[in-house]
């Protein structure tokens, strides 16, 4: 009996081990992050706000739910004056649409200027957008807008390439409680490639010179 006690000790403390070292790279960004993310009522200010692309909706014409939360957001942030220009970072082809394209085009209708509006359709994942932001638009202090689940990987990762970013919550509007979960779950697992492409200094997988879009819309 007691050794069988002792075997299952040492399967629960080897359990316990495995779950703490698979738990490293979400640790990270999560505690990383702390300090830096931020309600949307509570946001401080910055020139830029970098707002991440995600699926589109079956039109292709419309932001799916997600993504029209973080562009509301991110078009309250201009309104209330935290905000300047807005850096709409997705994929230009991807499989659901033109990401950029129509995050351009729904904030516009939303009163925000289009001067006011840089798109880059090679912001292929989060790493992309913020290594792409500080090399080929040169923004190096900004707000950066995504869903709660999100954030905080987005944030660590844009900090440790180089950006002083603040994270503000974006609105999820039609996000039930399965969707989150589910979202929560998948960014946990993210988090391992987000710490690997950190580790290695991965170049962005699209290179573009430097484009000084970011500046003449602020000079708008």
């Amino acid at each position: 009996m007691r050794g069988r006690f002792r075997r299952l000790r040492r399967v629960v403390v080897l359990g316990i081990a495995v779950l703490i070292l698979i738990s490293l790279p979400w640790l990270w960004t999560t505690f990383a992050a702390r300090g830096h993310v931020h309600d949307e009522a509570d946001a401080p200010s910055a020139d830029v706000v970098i707002v991440l692309g995600t699926a589109v909706s079956a039109d292709r014409q419309r932001p799916g739910d997600r993504l029209a939360g973080r562009l509301d957001t991110a078009a309250a942030l201009v309104t209330s004056g935290r905000a300047t220009v807005v850096l709409v970072s997705g994929d230009g082809g991807g499989t659901s649409g033109d990401e950029p394209a129509v995050m351009t085009a729904y904030l516009t209708e939303r009163g925000v200027d289009p001067r006011r509006v840089v798109a880059d359709p090679f912001g292929l994942d989060t790493y992309d957008s913020c290594a792409r932001a500080r090399e080929v638009y040169g923004v190096e202090r900004a707000l950066i807008v995504t869903q709660s689940y999100h954030l905080s990987r987005a944030v660590t990762l844009c900090r440790h390439l180089g950006l002083d970013v603040d994270g503000v919550v974006a609105r999820c509007d039609g996000c039930g409680p399965a969707l989150l979960a589910e979202k929560s779950v998948r960014d946990y697992f993210a988090s391992g490639k987000a710490a690997w492409d950190a580790l290695r200094g991965r170049a962005p997988a699209v290179r573009s010179p430097a484009d000084p879009a970011v500046q003449n819309a602020l000079r708008s």
